[in-house]
């Protein structure tokens, strides 16, 4: 877009966010219309190259595809076929790439579930599965309830040491390993070892492969509940790849090859089976993975491996700061990259992290991103030069068109006008498991395109810059939007001498259905009461934003590597019952 072209009024047609991004880039970004294989092997930078690091072992691309060749043929071997799903509840370990390129291969779709057993068990009952895959640490119990409760039949049990070496493990990293064992492991005739697993396939004389195609459901996975019902989201291997594509230039360091640290996390997220194990894998970087390390330790790893991308979720982020382990004169700038994501960070939130970054001599943007299980992950690319401030998530993805709709209709609104924001272009989803839940998500609009209506609330301005303020629309009962983002900026900017952190929760309203209350929760530095900040905080809000109370707590709590308001949420509920 030039200059001086005149906008529509409509950023779906204008695209204003476009002049952000060089000609020379738009070339490279192309749609890859490919298989996950397929591509990753494309950017393999050769056979010998270390792609993975795991506890001291350092695993090639040569190796990922072997061990695709052993489990696609292993899991012809245990009855898995074209559309069946195959669930697998693993951390993050080196096996989880081979197992995804090989359901590829075979036609099939890995299922990922990370809630409670009882969650678990009924997204493999609904898969119909006869077979799980799942660590050798699942408990005789959580073994049973699969037998019991669902048509599991078979569980091929996988050590998280098949790689990696107990001795390249800091003693904190074995004891978060230790910590899943229980006292009776799940053995018996149901269960297969890794192992024989893999040696049954090597006598498979079957079919391998099943016919290409690029469109079928390929990854299943469960949004974490952190902020209403868990849903299953279904991605192709089209609309992993169309995110991917359009991200690869990300975290990349001049004179020597990037690494990409992932702790914690597990691959029952989309947004890190996509941006933070695809996305580096296919980009040339060193993906290390780093999945049993306690979150209070996510410091020492990030010291340990000198990381140059690491996701910085707030979680993350807000435990370096607290433990208080990095020492003063350590230096930071390795990071070459610093964003934040998962959840909508506060301006305070976001003034800590810069000046702990800048203090350790890591002055690089911190920027914020913004995205769902649905899109695929990312919306959006931190582009423009505006302050990453007020809920500035940055613009949208180059192939993607993003804008605001009023809330429950096909109106798209102009800039700077809130409303609900919607996506369409590469990376949406195939549909959740539930078709009325799909066909509310996914609308064919009169532009003939499909877009994904988010649910969230935000505005785009004339550059094409989004800023995403509220998840849902929350009105007060009497008149007014309780959009959280902003109301906590409006405390967070008005620096009120006393607090170190604070975040609304919002309750439905059991006397006005359909109206929310909301409620302040705040981390007071030493010496200071709710009532020493009260009067300076209703100064700052307008008065339907008015907390119905303020609650003081030591510290933020996290729920899915989110702030734990679902938790919060049934505290005050109970509270208010009793």
């Amino acid at each position: 877009m030039n200059k001086e072209q005149i906008l529509t009024g409509k950023p779906s047609v204008d695209r204003p966010w476009m002049k952000y991004y060089p000609d020379m880039l738009m070339q490279m970004i192309k749609m890859p219309e490919c298989t996950v294989e397929e591509y990753l092997k494309q950017c393999c930078p050769g056979m010998d190259v270390v792609a993975m690091h795991y506890y001291g072992e350092d695993i090639t691309w040569k190796n990922i595809f072997e061990e695709t060749d052993k489990c696609a043929r292993a899991l012809r071997a245990l009855g898995f076929g074209e559309g069946d799903q195959i669930p697998v509840y693993l951390r993050l370990v080196p096996e989880f790439v081979p197992l995804l390129l090989a359901a590829e291969r075979i036609g099939a779709s890995i299922l990922c579930r990370d809630n409670t057993v009882a969650e678990n068990v009924e997204a493999a009952r609904k898969a119909k599965a006869k077979a799980i895959i799942a660590h050798d640490f699942m408990s005789q119990k959580e073994m049973h309830a699969f037998l019991n409760d669902s048509s599991v039949e078979k569980i091929v049990l996988l050590s998280p040491l098949h790689h990696g070496d107990r001795d390249a493990m800091p003693a904190h990293i074995q004891a978060c390993l230790n910590e899943n064992y229980p006292s009776a492991c799940a053995s018996g005739p149901a269960t297969m070892s890794w192992e024989e697993f893999i040696a049954q396939g090597e006598n498979y004389t079957g079919k391998v492969e099943a016919e290409r195609d690029i469109n079928r459901p390929l990854f299943r996975a469960y949004t974490s509940g952190s902020t209403g019902p868990s849903k299953q989201v279904i991605h192709s291997a089209n609309t992993m790849l169309g995110i991917i594509c359009q991200m690869n230039f990300y975290g990349g360091t001049e004179g020597k090859r990037a690494n990409w640290m992932v702790t914690c996390l597990p691959p029952a997220l989309v947004a890190v089976v996509v941006s933070m194990v695809l996305l580096p894998l296919s980009s040339n970087k060193l993906l290390i993975l780093d999945p049993f390390c306690f979150v209070e330790d996510v410091d020492l790893e990030l010291m340990r491996y000198k990381a140059n991308n690491w996701p910085i979720i707030p979680m993350f982020i807000e435990t370096v700061m607290r433990n208080g382990r990095v020492p003063e004169d350590y230096d930071l700038s390795h990071l070459v990259a610093a964003g934040p994501g998962c959840e909508a960070s506060n301006n305070v939130q976001l003034d800590r992290i810069e000046k702990f970054l800048k203090a350790h001599n890591c002055n690089i943007r911190v920027t914020t991103g913004y995205g769902s299980s649905e899109a695929g992950s990312n919306f959006s690319l931190p582009m423009a030069p505006k302050p990453i401030r007020d809920g500035n998530v940055g613009v949208p993805m180059p192939l993607s068109i993003v804008s605001v709709f009023k809330p429950g209709t096909q109106e798209e609104l102009s800039y700077n006008q809130m409303g609900e924001i919607c996506k369409t272009g590469p990376g949406n989803m195939l549909g959740y498991d539930n078709p009325e839940a799909t066909a509310k998500a996914l609308q064919k609009h009169a532009d003939g395109r499909v877009w994904l209506h988010t649910g969230d609330l935000g505005y785009m301005d004339e550059d094409g810059v989004l800023y995403v303020l509220n998840r849902g629309y929350s009105p007060r009962y009497g008149g007014g939007e309780l959009a959280i983002l902003p109301m906590e900026n409006l405390v967070a900017n008005a620096q009120i001498e006393g607090i170190d952190d604070e975040f609304f929760v919002l309750l439905k309203d059991e006397a006005h259905p359909g109206y929310f209350v909301p409620y302040l929760y705040v981390v007071l530095e030493d010496g200071y009461t709710v009532d020493d900040i009260r009067e300076k905080v209703e100064e700052c809000l307008e008065p339907h934003m008015y907390p119905a109370d303020i609650i003081q707590i030591d510290e933020r709590p996290f729920f899915h590597f989110k702030t734990n308001r679902i938790g919060l949420s049934k505290e005050l509920k109970e509270a208010s019952a009793s």
